[in-house]
């Protein structure tokens, strides 16, 4: 400690350059200071710190985190206290760039594993990005001093050694609700819940924050409700539950229905205490599939749902630069299927029509031969039926649906009601017309192998990956855009997608003939054994990373341009 303060006034009014001396550890009263990378100048990315506390001096007993939902939850709460604190004290530092920038990766309305807070049997490490201060580029060492011991030390105070036991009780008894929910679904063949009272609308476009004024909580429809037994309650949490199969929602515009699957497809994180949508809790495999004209494809057996093109153009091995909203949304489902997904989620306001639908007046006018396309109506079951995925599809202009649907949810100002019995009726009172082209089956999926050159991280003479925002990737000489994948909430994932990627080249990964489903299960047991921040090409300090689904990985590398499959 003492050591620190010396070389801060040591080096204090030189060069910016000279700050890397203070690399390294240091001991304080309540806990260990590791400096880890110093930035390059005051306005490089910040400086990257960790805070190591003996976890014996705080409130977290082993109870707490015996399991990895509630060690993850607790990691989730000190990062938001200490956030808060941060937030709250203002800091008298001033300087050029980013100097007296004190910030930890901060979670949002959603509860992702972090790198921020690591709790360990016998530490809690806090990582922190400090931007140490400067006039132009020569040092504010007093500045400095004021981060180091005023600031961080009172935030660590009244963060983690001011973290109670009925605080953390709250975070993990919700934490094992969501949990005993999740189990449920899987255990009694359905895919989603979403409780009664839940506040499924959002502030904005722009906010995840629940909407204040005006929200109608959500009320089951009487013949879906479910009563669930969660722990911490005495009475089983009632709500509307969505079982295997096809479900279509349907209403008017601005009813609320894309609001509800929105808060299906966010369903699949867990949510914090407050913010309406704690017990909306979906399957984790569920997925959004929507189009995405222009992506490129690498070699993808599209043929179950796009058969041979015009001129003889096979789709069994099928690959484009630039895809259409057709293509891009098959293309997407197959990928998703080698993947894993267990639930579609699809919006027709997002979709390719005529891979949806294709009514009986078209097939009259247009006849099969001269249309690859087959329409998703005629694939939903047998992808139920064959693969085990269901899916939840809103709909505002298809009936042809009726006639393949499980279950039909009808929203009229946000207030859902079960129409199944009514669709039904009126599916068999007005026939579509229309002839079914799917086949006897799906068709099979094809396991595809990422070849080596597919990932080079090279720009120049140096490899180059960053993550820019919550969308793009520069890998190399591409940047990977990720605009379309709706599920992906954090820019953190996105960060830790580039160093999953970075690391599956670096170790040599496609080099060993392994399929894309194979590469997936390799790196999430690579987070499970040996942790998130095991990726990370940083020193000491893990990153800003949160863990992203498998499914967002498998995206991501599906959409590198320099994909390239066997």
């Amino acid at each position: 400690m003492d050591r620190l303060k010396q070389l801060l006034r040591r080096i204090d009014q030189k060069g910016y350059k000279a700050y890397k001396t203070i690399e390294g550890r240091y001991s304080f009263p309540k806990y260990t200071l590791s400096i880890d990378h110093v930035q390059g100048d005051p306005f490089a990315e910040p400086s990257k710190v960790r805070v190591i506390v003996p976890r014996e001096k705080t409130a977290l007993a082993e109870e707490w985190t015996n399991t990895k939902i509630r060690k993850i939850r607790c990691e989730d709460l000190l990062a938001r206290r200490v956030h808060a604190e941060l937030r709250q004290g203002v800091s008298r530092v001033r300087g050029s760039g980013k100097s007296g920038i004190v910030s930890i990766d901060a979670p949002n309305q959603k509860v992702l594993e972090r790198t921020a807070v690591q709790i360990g049997s016998d530490s809690v490490t806090v990582c922190l990005s400090v931007g140490l201060p400067a006039s132009g580029r020569r040092i504010l060492g007093r500045e400095a001093e004021i981060i180091f011991f005023e600031q961080i030390p009172k935030v660590i105070d009244r963060a983690v050694y001011g973290l109670r036991e009925e605080e953390i009780r709250s975070a993990v008894r919700l934490a094992d609700q969501q949990q005993a929910i999740r189990q449920y679904l899987k255990e009694n063949g359905l895919v989603a819940f979403v409780a009664n009272g839940s506040i499924l609308p959002r502030e904005s476009g722009v906010s995840d924050k629940p909407l204040k004024k005006g929200a109608v909580p959500f009320q089951s429809p009487p013949e879906l409700e479910i009563a669930i037994p969660v722990p911490g309650r005495e009475e089983p949490l009632k709500g509307m539950g969505i079982r295997k199969g096809i479900t279509l929602i349907v209403g008017g515009g601005y009813h609320g229905k894309s609001t509800l699957l929105k808060a299906l497809e966010h369903g699949v994180y867990d949510h914090v205490a407050g913010d309406g949508r704690e017990y909306v809790i979906t399957d984790s495999g569920a997925v959004k599939i929507r189009a995405e004209d222009g992506r490129s494809v690498a070699n993808v057996d599209i043929s179950p749902l796009i058969g041979t093109l015009p001129h003889g153009k096979e789709t069994v091995h099928f690959s484009t630069e630039n895809a259409s909203g057709s293509t891009s949304q098959a293309a997407n489902m197959i990928e998703m299927v080698e993947a894993g997904a267990t639930v579609f989620l699809i919006d027709e306001d997002t979709s390719a029509t005529n891979l949806l639908i294709r009514d009986g007046r078209m097939q009259e006018l247009v006849a099969k031969r001269s249309e690859p396309i087959t329409p998703f109506i005629d694939k939903a079951r047998q992808l139920f039926d064959d693969y085990g995925i269901s899916s939840i599809l809103v709909v505002g202009g298809l009936g042809d649906y009726f006639e393949i649907a499980d279950c039909v949810i009808k929203l009229e100002e946000y207030v859902p009601a079960d129409v199944t019995a009514e669709a039904k009726k009126i599916a068999a009172a007005m026939p579509s017309g229309r002839k079914a082209e799917g086949g006897a089956s799906f068709g099979s999926i094809r396991e595809r192998i990422p070849l080596p050159e597919s990932l080079n991280s090279m720009k120049g003479k140096k490899p180059k990956v960053t993550a820019r925002g919550r969308y793009v990737i520069q890998y190399g000489q591409t940047d990977l855009l990720l605009q379309a994948l709706e599920q992906l909430v954090d820019d953190s994932q996105t960060r830790a997608i580039a160093a999953a990627l970075y690391y599956m080249e670096r170790n040599g990964w496609l080099s060993k003939g392994k399929t894309i489903r194979e590469l997936l299960d390799a790196m999430e047991e690579q987070w499970d054994r040996a942790g998130l921040g095991s990726i990370s090409t940083r020193k000491g300090h893990p990153g800003e990373l949160a863990r992203p689904r498998r499914l967002e990985l498998a995206a991501a590398l599906n959409r590198l341009r320099t994909l390239r499959c066997g």
